[in-house]
């Protein structure tokens, strides 16, 4: 028992040293201990495994000061490797990251509709070809992140009757077992919005805010949870489906839900009516007055929604935050996050400790593929209170 303590344990501090360079930028040992609280022998040891292991390099020294110079030391890029494969409502995203989490490679695969039977042999050839560009590289992959909708079958009639026939596939199909099939790699799951907000914790504004609500608006709108510094998936994986809020009643009783007012599907099917093709709205700015009409009208019934939404968040979670970000170009989410704060002005927050900020999130329109492929990084090297807890 007490040598499973001390496995734990060692590797926690491994963990911590590691964190500590990745939030912090490169470090000599020195600042490693004193950041980390862990003895300059300790530090010692825990880098030079790590540097055994090629997880971490050295930098040139840093001269000019009294005494030996300092030499500082850096995550390595090639020390690991993760594959992040995020398949959404209306395309497939693939990414492999590194160990600093930027992105190597990306493929993409867009469609009307997700078909099981498109999706998956996409999925089998893109990651045979990941492979064979990674070369020896590939023994350095740690894991596949995955992440898609929970419930892909759901919704048919906002996607069109065409749709129907391939989502109700999905009903029986377990997406992870499916491509756990497909390679030799271990898979974790992640709902497609909490993984963004997975990439938003650990390389957005996660890494100066405490506790926020994380929304995501791609074809649908969804989000994710953090408080006090923790990712909160829920006992089902769902935290943060703010898609699902109820903002009111519409008469006999109906309610309406965020995902019929703020998201992205409705200001797709506006702009195909009028004979624009959709793509361009994540692809470049709609500063064009041809657009400007459904992006406007769009923005200003998406910000009311939201707003009614966040002011019922705020209040439950007691939020520092609230981090929008979405699949549309940046010109048009700034619109969105900068509507959104004028409507929430007029949303009541009598007992509450006063507004949270509205903020636009940092990592963009890659965010749940990236959040998915930090995944496995994150459960292989990020400090874990869990494993010292268990391991004695």
């Amino acid at each position: 028992m007490q040598g499973s303590s001390q496995r734990g344990l060692r590797q926690y501090n491994e963990r911590t040293v590691l964190h500590a360079i990745r939030s912090h930028g490169a470090m000599p040992k020195a600042e490693l201990a004193r950041l980390t609280g862990l003895s300059a022998q300790a530090v010692s040891l825990i880098v030079e495994g790590l540097e055994t292991d090629a997880l971490l390099v050295r930098q040139a020294p840093v001269r000019g000061k009294v005494g030996q110079p300092s030499v500082p030391l850096a995550l390595n890029p090639d020390g690991a490797y993760s594959v992040g494969v995020q398949v959404g409502r209306r395309g497939v995203e693939m990414l492999v990251v590194d160990f600093t989490g930027q992105v190597r490679e990306k493929h993409l695969l867009s469609y009307p509709y997700p078909d099981p039977d498109v999706i998956l042999p996409h999925v089998g050839k893109t990651l045979a070809k990941i492979k064979r560009r990674l070369g020896e590289r590939w023994s350095r992959v740690v894991g596949l992140g995955l992440s898609a909708p929970l419930f892909m079958h759901q919704w048919s009639e906002l996607l069109g009757p065409e749709a129907a026939p391939a989502l109700a596939r999905w009903e029986a199909i377990d997406l992870p077992a499916q491509v756990s099939a497909l390679c030799e790699l271990d898979v974790v799951f992640a709902k497609d919005t909490l993984a963004a907000c997975t990439a938003e914790l650990l390389l957005g504004r996660g890494r100066s805010l405490r506790s926020f609500l994380y929304i995501f608006i791609g074809t649908f709108v969804g989000g994710g949870l953090v408080l006090s510094g923790h990712l909160l998936p829920g006992e089902h994986g769902n935290a943060g489906a703010i898609g699902s809020m109820h903002l009111g009643t519409r008469g006999a009783g109906a309610q309406d839900q965020l995902v019929g007012k703020a998201s992205g599907w409705l200001l797709e099917q506006s702009v195909m009516r009028a004979g624009l093709d959709p793509l361009q709205l994540r692809e470049r700015g709609t500063a064009d007055p041809a657009w400007v009409l459904h992006t406007q009208a769009w923005v200003a019934s998406a910000a009311d929604a939201l707003a009614s939404a966040i002011g019922a968040a705020v209040a439950l979670l007691d939020l520092d935050a609230v981090v929008i970000d979405g699949s549309f170009a940046r010109p048009l989410m700034t619109e969105l996050v900068d509507a959104t704060r004028v409507a929430l002005d007029s949303v009541p927050a009598a007992g509450t400790y006063g507004r949270a900020q509205i903020l636009l999130g940092e990592v963009g329109r890659h965010a749940r593929a990236t959040g998915g492929a930090l995944l496995p990084m994150h459960a292989q090297f990020f400090p874990d209170k869990d494993l010292f807890l268990k391991a004695r």
